[in-house]
């Protein structure tokens, strides 16, 4: 079990997140929606403790995670695995060596500044990358692969810290709906297959409700919303993003990470902005 109990950032006199409560059983995957600055990187960076808490606690299986230092806090962050939206690669190593660096936890000091990796660590990588379907780059240069290439690497990285629980902070927002499924479907094998639970935050209502069991939607650093993809009613997403501009109902295909949905939603854009200029739905999402 995860639990965040009331849990707040604040950076200055403006709470990113404020007061917080959740608890996420061991194995659930779990979807994190709403706007920019809704708080959803700042929660996720808390619970790796990427950023700390202002106040409030958190804990998993029953050990306080939110104080931990030194080598507790890196066994910590051993077992929290995060995936940036950026990758976070070295784009001058080959995928291969990339891949290795999610053992550094598991490591001495000594050999990791050696880069003395163990011929089993690195059937490890390879089995890593065979897992995401991209073996044949590891040993191409990270930097010469394609975002979404780039993405299943960072993933096969994680995997090598062997974690318990996998946050990923928005990471299909730069990717084209081709990728971003593969992507989500990498997330959700790893989530039923090993058990991993996995935290994603999500730019797209229609991929949360198609790969996560559970929804949370934030909104001014506060949870509006917490409950089953089919719990997502109109109104709840009213709450969590607010109407269009015009007062319309969102449009959420405008957000869609399917290519059929994509293309219709671009279709009916610029069919309205050629009969009158509208806003689109979801600016600022």
């Amino acid at each position: 079990m995860l639990e965040l109990k009331s849990v707040t950032r604040r950076f200055g006199k403006h709470a990113a997140v404020n007061s917080v409560d959740i608890q996420i059983p061991q194995g659930q995957m779990v979807g994190i929606i709403g706007r920019s600055g809704a708080g959803k990187s700042t929660l996720l960076r808390m619970i790796n403790r990427l950023v700390d808490p202002s106040d409030g606690d958190i804990h998993f299986t029953g050990r306080k995670v939110s104080t931990l230092k030194g080598g507790a806090l890196r066994e910590w962050q051993r077992d929290c695995a995060m995936i940036f939206q950026q990758f976070n690669l070295v784009p001058r190593l080959d995928v291969l060596t990339n891949v290795l660096l999610g053992r550094l936890n598991h490591r001495s000091t000594v050999l990791s500044i050696l880069n003395m990796f163990t011929r089993e660590e690195r059937i490890m990588a390879i089995a890593a990358l065979e897992r995401l379907g991209i073996e044949q780059t590891a040993l191409q240069a990270a930097g010469t692969l394609s975002g979404g290439q780039q993405q299943r690497v960072a993933i096969a990285r994680a995997l090598m810290q062997q974690p318990k629980v996998l946050l990923a902070d928005e990471p299909i927002a730069s990717l084209d709906p081709l990728n971003a499924k593969i992507v989500m479907d990498a997330l959700r094998d790893i989530n039923e297959r090993d058990g991993i639970t996995v935290i994603t935050n999500l730019h797209t209502l229609d991929t949360a409700r198609s790969y996560c069991e559970r929804i949370i939607g934030m909104a001014a650093g506060q949870v509006v919303f917490d409950g089953r993809p089919d719990e997502l009613t109109a109104a709840a997403v009213r709450t969590i993003y607010g109407s269009a501009t015009d007062g319309s109902e969102i449009d959420e295909s405008m957000t869609s990470t399917s290519i059929e949905s994509t293309v219709a939603a671009a279709h009916r854009f610029h069919a309205s902005k050629s009969a009158s200029p509208q806003p689109l739905a979801l600016a600022g999402i």
